[in-house]
């Protein structure tokens, strides 16, 4: 992603939000107590009426935001309309913070891409589960080799289903969030994946999904994502090495349980590696609320003084394997994914 400098006004930067429901109400709060950021209208053409604008203009159309002279937006509609909302802030030179999946389709995605990116504009996907403090802890420590390599990614997440989602099953919606995690916590691309659907609700689209997958180094990754649960849970495991690390991102809790297997010189047992159960040590970790973390990396990055954002190219792929764990379900057959990132890239 290329990085252009907006215009910086006397009270910071003018930001604009599209979309005042359920989403937007908290990206509302967050950017009217930003520091460095004008929070400066609203779009919904249902008006506010729940009072969750903060006293600012609450308007009907895109077009009037944009002609209030922002810096950036914040894209909170429903996701079948991200594209149309997002190119014509790519058209008027507008910067936009997309909440995930960036488009209900590939191909919005990818235009959308084209279209940010041919312009040298800043513009991100909001993938909150970046900034939970478990998880930013747990890329840290993978980073740093602390579990050797890596054998296995789990997720499960799972809970009541929500009555504010009316546009995308399960899959766009929640297994998004997985999906890009998990990629980011490993610095790693799926090759493959396959999955199973299920709809018992009544909708039209799936709520319940089971996917196994593959990543470029050979992790395998597990999830399991429903609306059809009673307990509600956001868990993700990474095994490896040299134990396992658990994440709850409901408590921004990070724990880890070593392998307490101890290494051998003996030339003839060198071939056999074992497990055993280790120390458990539970880290505390500074909580700080990941909306908040999102808007002030994505206005750093804005200011050209970070890049620490989801890109829109790193949405497009989350939407891509969306699309795969779809199609898997769909024709019962493993998908590969291996052709389709070649052709993102030179798309």
């Amino acid at each position: 992603m290329t990085t252009a400098q907006a215009p910086q006004g006397a009270q910071g930067l003018r930001a604009g939000l599209i979309g005042l429901g359920s989403m937007g109400r908290h990206h509302a709060r967050v950017l009217a107590g930003l520091d460095g950021v004008q929070f400066t209208g609203v779009v919904d053409p249902m008006g506010d009426k729940n009072g969750w604008a903060q006293g600012v203009p609450v308007l009907s159309e895109v077009d009037e935001l944009i002609a209030h002279g922002i810096d950036y937006a914040v894209v909170a509609c429903p996701t079948a309309l991200h594209e149309e909302v997002g190119l014509k802030l790519a058209a008027a030179g507008v910067g936009a913070l997309i909440e995930k999946p960036v488009a209900d389709t590939v191909e919005g995605a990818r235009r959308l891409v084209q279209e940010f990116e041919s312009r040298g504009l800043v513009a991100g996907v909001g993938h909150i589960e970046r900034c939970n403090p478990a998880l930013r802890s747990l890329r840290q420590r993978l980073e740093a080799g602390e579990l050797g390599d890596v054998y296995q990614v789990v997720t499960r997440r799972q809970g009541p289903f929500p009555h504010r989602i009316a546009d995308v099953g399960v899959v766009k919606d929640l297994a998004t969030h997985d999906i890009d995690l998990t990629g980011w916590v490993t610095g790693q691309t799926y090759t493959s994946i396959s999955a199973r659907t299920v709809s018992k609700s009544g909708r039209p689209h799936e709520d319940m999904v089971s996917a196994v997958g593959q990543l470029s180094d050979g992790t395998m990754v597990n999830h399991l994502v429903n609306w059809l649960s009673p307990l509600k849970e956001r868990f993700t495991s990474v095994t490896g090495e040299k134990g396992c690390f658990i994440a709850d991102t409901l408590t921004a809790d990070l724990t880890f349980y070593s392998n307490a297997a101890q290494a051998t010189e003996w030339e003839a047992l060198q071939a056999f590696r074992g497990v055993a159960e280790g120390d458990m040590i539970r880290y505390a970790i500074p909580k700080r609320e990941p909306l908040l973390v999102e808007h002030e990396l994505f206005r750093d990055a804005v200011l050209g003084k970070s890049d620490d954002i989801c890109t829109l190219r790193q949405g497009l792929r989350t939407v891509e394997v969306a699309a795969a764990v779809l199609e898997s379900a769909s024709v019962g057959s493993t998908v590969s994914l291996v052709d389709r990132e070649r052709q993102g890239h030179d798309g």
